[in-house]
């Protein structure tokens, strides 16, 4: 892990380098500033078009698998986009950006996939399965009757519409 943290430190420095000397200092910082202003406002953006999507997915009845992992990507690409440095905020755009998020999204569910195989069928599975049901009142002389619970109050399960 350092390894890899010592290695993006070096990439980073030498793409902030590279840039400063192609179109000068205070543009680069520029530049740097504008990715990550436009960066929080994208993943802002992405954010709440995920959880309005992942709240309508479970209203309907739906797992919302996709719409969670949108969100979870979404988050990674809004830390990328904090992190100074231009490769970060590529990395952080291609998390961002609807098209390059589906492909990540993709290859992220592939290989989750192999490692359980749990998943794949859970997937594949959809909503569940929902059993109807109503509520019996009980008489008060019922041996199986809570001591905790007053006779009249019951437990309600509301189950959403079908």
């Amino acid at each position: 892990m350092a390894v890899f943290l010592l290695v993006y430190v070096v990439l980073e420095l030498a793409a902030i380098a590279a840039v400063s000397w192609a179109i000068g200092f205070w543009w680069m910082l520029l530049a740097l500033i504008v990715g990550a202003l436009l960066g929080s406002w994208l993943a802002r953006r992405e954010g709440r078009r995920a959880f309005a999507a992942l709240g309508a997915a479970t209203r309907s009845g739906g797992t919302g698998h996709e719409e969670l992992t949108d969100g979870v990507l979404i988050a990674i690409g809004g830390v990328a986009i904090m992190l100074p440095g231009f490769l970060s905020d590529l990395l952080g755009f291609a998390f961002l950006l609807p098209p390059t998020r589906k492909l990540l999204r993709g290859y992220w569910l592939r290989r989750l996939e192999r490692r359980s195989p749990g998943l794949r069928t859970a997937r594949m599975r959809g909503t569940g399965t929902v059993v109807d049901g109503e509520v019996v009142d009980m008489p008060a002389d019922t041996p199986g009757e809570r001591k905790d619970r007053p006779a009249d109050k019951h437990t309600v399960i509301e189950l959403p519409p079908s």
